[in-house]
């Protein structure tokens, strides 16, 4: 009966350690699709647009409530000294982030977790 409730316990950990995998531990390769969602605050913290008065400057209206649900496209992946993963994305349909960006840099682990950015599977 000691063995079984062993095997039992054991099997129950084993499978729990298994099971907990997320999306921040997903490979995230070149090609790989994101969506952009809501900011975790009023502007996005871990999606790094410049500030909007260089945004006004080169032309650019900062609006962040229509990068909501915008397709974009994994162009570079790299790791700081930290070890967070820093990608580089471009949107999907070509055109420039607030008709003045073409590319913007994220943490992908801090973002993923606030849901700034979500993966498409």
């Amino acid at each position: 009966m000691k063995k079984i409730l062993i095997f039992a316990l054991l099997s129950f950990f084993i499978a729990k350690g298994h099971g907990n995998t997320s999306n921040a531990q997903d490979p995230i390769e070149v090609g790989d699709i994101l969506v952009i969602g809501k900011p975790s605050a009023q502007q996005y913290q871990h999606i790094h647009f410049p500030k909007t008065n260089f945004i006004i400057k080169k032309g650019g209206i900062p609006n962040y409530k229509s990068l909501i649900g915008e397709r974009v496209i994994v162009t570079e992946v790299a790791q700081d000294k930290e070890g967070n993963r820093k990608i580089t994305l471009k949107r999907e349909d070509g055109r420039k982030f607030f008709n003045s960006i073409s590319r913007v840099k994220i943490n992908l682990e801090k973002a993923l977790e606030n849901k700034e950015v979500a993966l498409v599977r």
